[in-house]
């Protein structure tokens, strides 16, 4: 059985393989309904599948993001996927960790330099369990209605602080994130008493589920549980709106913590791999 480039009339059976494995597959699948299939978008992504249903499917973003599904793949097929992608630039590698860490090894990329090579712990809510803090003289709003100065300061300092960015590439990278996220109003600014304390957001959303992530509080703002109230606000106003389900990955114990108060439960691992110069080909 060898990997066949799919095209659009694939995206629907793409579509249900991905959901199927929804814990580990909310990027491809956002960008798949986003951007589709060999677009210009930086997100839009050409995907390779195996089998006719399929049973494997392995994309690779226009920025250089690789999004593999491959739950069952042995190495000979991993091995092959791999050779489809030589020579696009590589930005990074997200997926179940056990996925993961095999295409790293078959690859050779396992002494590539990272900004942020981690295996993080998911975790998943059915928000008819979402445990609620008080929210008392507390209010979220869209992250446009605050000075942009302070949160793209946030943004930076998180690309600082949890992915290891350089400062020069984190400045950069946070304005353009910033743009992105008010463009997609996938963010939101806590505030207590009028005051910006903490962001959260959606770094992936469908009908029916969102992925949490860029959840940040300044390091003088840190321990009063503004962030879990942030995260918890946010999934109330997506409930609102129909989504029935949350996914997150918590890089540290305090934040598995943090969402473990609210209702989330543990589900499985994942990595996520950010290279240090992402123009360098694969």
């Amino acid at each position: 059985m060898t990997w066949q480039l799919a095209q659009a009339a694939d995206a629907p059976k793409i579509d249900a393989f991905l959901s199927q494995h929804i814990q580990t597959s909310m990027f491809p699948l956002a960008n798949l309904r986003d951007h589709g299939l060999c677009g210009s978008h930086p997100r839009a992504m050409n995907m390779w599948v195996l089998g006719d249903e399929p049973r494997a499917v392995f994309g690779i973003t226009n920025e250089g993001m690789v999004l593999p599904q491959c739950p069952d793949c042995s190495d000979p097929e991993l091995a092959d996927a791999i050779a489809l992608i030589r020579g696009r630039k590589l930005f990074g590698l997200a997926a179940e960790a056990g996925q993961v860490r095999k295409i790293m090894r078959l690859a050779g990329w396992e002494g590539r330099p990272a900004t942020l090579n981690s295996d993080e712990p998911g975790f998943s809510l059915d928000l008819k369990q979402l445990v609620l803090p008080d929210a008392e003289d507390a209010e979220l709003v869209p992250l446009g209605e605050v000075d942009k100065a302070v949160t793209e300061r946030w943004r930076e300092r998180y690309l600082i602080e949890a992915m290891d960015f350089d400062p020069e590439r984190a400045q950069k990278q946070a304005g353009e994130d910033y743009l992105a996220y008010t463009a997609r109003d996938s963010h939101r600014v806590l505030l207590i008493d009028g005051q910006p304390v903490a962001m959260t957001g959606f770094n992936a959303r469908l009908p029916e589920i969102v992925q949490i992530g860029g959840v940040y509080t300044p390091p003088n703002l840190r321990g009063h549980g503004y962030a879990r109230l942030a995260v918890a606000l946010h999934l109330l106003e997506a409930c609102r709106a129909g989504v029935t389900r949350a996914v997150l990955f918590a890089a540290s114990d305090s934040a598995a913590r943090a969402y473990i108060g609210i209702g989330f439960q543990p589900a499985g691992q994942y990595s996520l791999i950010l290279f240090t110069n992402p123009e360098d080909t694969a």
